[in-house]
């Protein structure tokens, strides 16, 4: 099933992120696609703030994975797989635990890992177009 949503300024961004999460459902890996400055980590921003996490949300560039905590108590996982260059670095860091810990797990750059990723990992492909306007797609 494919869904398309559309971001058409920075201030829409909160509706699309409260339609993201609508859109949900019982899912909890979701693998982000997108070129370098297409909002991968800005839209993750918006659904962490819309998911109610109380810790400030920034890309996971170094760390390569940030833990989150939202106001119910529920754990959110950010990846960013950039500077993964071998599939093995992610093995040895244990990111299948994260994935099938049934905790939400929002994944940068995870064409980097797909290998590695669940059966039922969503795909969330972001694409800019010319006037600023971002288009997300939705892979379930």
């Amino acid at each position: 099933m494919n869904i398309t949503l559309e971001i058409q300024s920075p201030e829409t961004i909160g509706n699309a992120a409260q339609q993201f999460v609508a859109l949900m459902d019982s899912s909890t890996v979701f693998a982000f696609c997108g070129n370098m400055g297409a909002g991968k980590t800005t839209f993750i921003k918006a659904i962490c703030e819309e998911l109610g996490v109380l810790d400030e949300v920034n890309s996971p560039t170094f760390s390569i994975v940030n833990e989150y905590e939202t106001i119910t108590g529920e754990h959110i996982y950010h990846f960013d797989c950039y500077r993964i260059n071998k599939i093995e670095e992610a093995i040895n860091l244990d990111f299948e635990d994260y994935f099938y810990s049934e905790n939400l797990c929002f994944i940068e750059w995870a064409e980097n890992i797909a290998e590695i990723l669940p059966e039922n990992t969503v795909f969330v492909k972001i694409k800019e177009e010319n006037n600023g306007k971002r288009i997300l797609e939705l892979l379930k």
